[in-house]
């Protein structure tokens, strides 16, 4: 085959491809690719130095990886607020008018996906990278398992550096021929598409992943250099560059319009060869969207609106009680086992002893159970009618289940106070090994039980007194494990000031909390007073309370941990000098100087917010040449325009 021919054939097995997994229109038979595929392969085997980087031969890799390292998203991947109802939904529409001061917004409705979310991205028109969401800010590098989505390009019309953020799903179809192989292999079967999605793109062997026919279907975009002033618009292209498009998206005017689509949405979603979970809903133009900015958690321009949830019935066998690290005692509902949406459940929290004595449950009653989403289940109501007489009322508990201390019974909380109680001390070192505090590796639920039973371990900071030889005494430690766990200890001094944070366990105090007290305070957050809380955005008086109680009760326990550990305070922020940009909105676009960050670095010291599109809060526009559509915007809405040129006088 020539190197005409060779490249000809690459772009008919592009296209045949896309048709087939893009736009579900086959053009070619499967025997046709077949040989069009060997015969490409055959010309790359003899040239490698000439095969193109979207040859079909160069989705599946061939070497297993032994770990997936971790990668950071050029921007964060923000979760979403959910709303289940039209009181919800009105409600935060009027949050949203009333961030936008009077001014127009859109509505942008395109399906939630039930899947695994995937960031991609793209330099120079190559796809570059893929990580999972994480924790939105880290995540895993899975490069070499994308490149095996067919529907995931691997060259695209687009030069600048773009981050393009969907959901890997599997086809319902494809689940059912996934489950019905592992059935006959005599293999345990998935739950549901979404957990066969995120289990097959996490694996190993790359052609693992291949063999599962995953899709990626993409629903937003990070960093970008786009102008489009809409996101609907910015989507379009999006599809535009080989992405496949959802079933179904608009743009619509306030709540009738929305409610309209979340109507039709939910009437035809078991038509979709997706499992769909709830419609997300966007204000469609960029500059009010940066108008509307962020929470601690979510974006306020955006919402999910998640579909009805499914409810079953089903029978109380137990109640059993479990202890936190707070020592909070919650009643759990052990159910006959039910089906729901692929999900067998068989437990549903019951939060407290007031719920039960206000639904009236007891063992051995017939309840509808409620499943939505990720939500927890929970038992909506009894049925009396079904009552025979066998069932027995649940007392409120007197003594801890799991060290039989008495119980402080606070009405809504009942509490073990022994701070020694087993269930307590596990729970609180589990949390604090865990991935999201300080990720001690190895330190798991087991571990941590062995090391509490035999003394070694009464409180967090006992873990960085244990010794190898003490290690070597229990049984299933060898001499490799117990230097591994020592040297996993060790390492976690010096993790960042938001991971110990977030590790001491602080009820309501996740991990975006502990960001923002690590950014505010630093390692000082344990003197910071109830007005500094409140002035963070995002806290409310529920967790100033909580910091402010943690620390008055544990101070001697969280200095004397600090200093064990000696975790990292965040860098300060330059300090703003004053000038003519100080507390300023700017927008910059074509300046001759090249790349944004250029001169963001030098106003964002004197105390200017960079923002990419302009808005009547815009203060200045700084330009350059064929400035284009943001100058445009600028001189209609009254903005101050600068050139460069002009700019650098006025920091003079």
């Amino acid at each position: 085959m020539s190197e005409e021919a060779y490249l000809r054939n690459v772009d008919l097995l592009n296209k045949y491809a896309y048709h087939y997994y893009v736009l579900d229109d086959p053009i070619a038979s499967d025997e046709e690719y077949d040989r069009l595929y060997h015969e490409v392969l055959a010309f790359e085997r003899e040239h490698p130095q000439k095969i193109r980087p979207d040859s079909p031969t160069q989705r599946v890799g061939d070497r297993p990886l032994d770990a997936f390292e971790k990668a950071k998203h050029l921007s964060r991947m923000w979760s979403l607020e959910d709303i289940f109802d039209e009181d919800e939904l009105r409600k935060w529409i009027e949050r949203v008018e009333k961030g936008l001061d009077g001014q127009r917004a859109h509505y942008y409705c395109e399906p939630k996906y039930d899947g695994a979310s995937l960031n991609l991205i793209y330099e120079h028109g190559k796809l570059r990278q893929a990580i999972t969401r994480g924790d939105g800010v880290i995540g895993e590098d899975v490069t070499q398992n994308a490149r095996t989505i067919r529907s995931v390009p691997l060259v695209i019309d687009e030069e600048s550096l773009i981050e393009i953020r969907g959901e890997v799903v599997l086809f319902k179809e494809e689940f059912d021929r996934i489950n019905a192989e592992r059935e006959r292999a005599g293999e345990p079967l998935f739950a549901n598409p979404r957990n066969a999605a995120a289990g097959s793109l996490r694996q190993l062997d790359p052609r693992i992943t291949a063999a599962r026919n995953l899709v990626f279907l993409p629903y937003g975009i990070g960093v970008n250099s786009l102008t489009t002033p809409r996101l609907s618009d910015m989507m379009a292209r999006i599809y535009s560059l080989g992405f496949k498009a959802p079933p179904l998206r608009r743009v619509v005017d306030g709540f009738e319009g929305i409610e309209a689509m979340y109507e039709q949405m939910k009437a035809e979603r078991d038509g979709y060869a997706m499992m769909l979970d709830g419609m997300v809903v966007k204000v469609d133009e960029i500059a009010l969207q940066e108008i509307l900015g962020y929470t601690v958690k979510f974006p306020r321009w955006a919402v999910a609106y998640k579909f009805p949830a499914v409810e079953k019935m089903t029978k109380v066998r137990d109640i059993i009680l479990q202890v936190g690290r707070t020592g909070v005692v919650t009643p759990v509902a052990v159910l006959e086992p039910v089906e729901i949406e692929g999900v067998t459940v068989e437990r549903a929290t019951l939060h407290n002893f007031d719920e039960i004595e206000r639904k009236d449950i007891r063992i051995g009653d017939h309840v509808i159970i409620l499943r939505s989403g990720d939500v927890i289940p929970k038992i909506v109501k009894s049925i009396p009618q079904r009552r025979d007489g066998s069932e027995t009322r649940v007392a409120r508990p007197t003594h801890c289940p799991v060290c039989g201390s008495e119980l402080l019974d606070e009405g809504a909380l009942i509490k073990c106070q022994n701070l020694s109680c087993e269930a307590r001390v596990v729970n609180a070192i589990i949390y604090y090994a865990s991935k999201q505090c300080l990720n001690i590796d190895g330190l798991g639920e087991r571990i941590v039980e062995t090391l509490y039973k035999a003394g070694l371990v009464r409180s967090v900071i006992d873990l960085y007194r244990l010794r190898f030889e003490d290690l070597m005494k229990l049984e299933g430690f060898k001499e490799k494990k117990s230097r591994n766990l020592l040297e996993a200890i060790e390492k976690s001094k010096g993790t960042e000031c938001w991971r110990f944070v977030n590790g001491l366990g602080i009820e309501h105090i996740g991990e975006v909390a502990s960001k923002q007290l690590c950014e505010h305070f630093g390692l000082g957050f344990i003197d910071a007073t109830e007005e500094a809380l409140l002035a963070i955005d995002g806290f409310g008086s529920e967790m100033a309370a909580s910091v402010l109680e943690f620390v008055r009760v544990n101070r001697e326990q969280i200095t004397a941990l600090m200093e064990t550990v000696k975790p990292k305070a965040p860098e300060p922020k330059a300090e703003v000098k004053e000038g003519p940009f100080e507390g300023k909105a700017a927008v910059l676009t074509r300046t001759k100087s090249g790349p944004g960050s250029v001169i963001e670095a030098e106003i964002e010291p004197l105390g200017a917010k960079v923002s990419g599109s302009v808005s009547k809060k815009t203060d200045f526009v700084i330009y350059g040449e064929e400035a284009g559509s943001k100058y445009d915007k600028a001189v209609s809405l009254g903005v101050a325009t600068l050139t460069e040129d002009e700019m650098k006088r006025m920091l003079q």
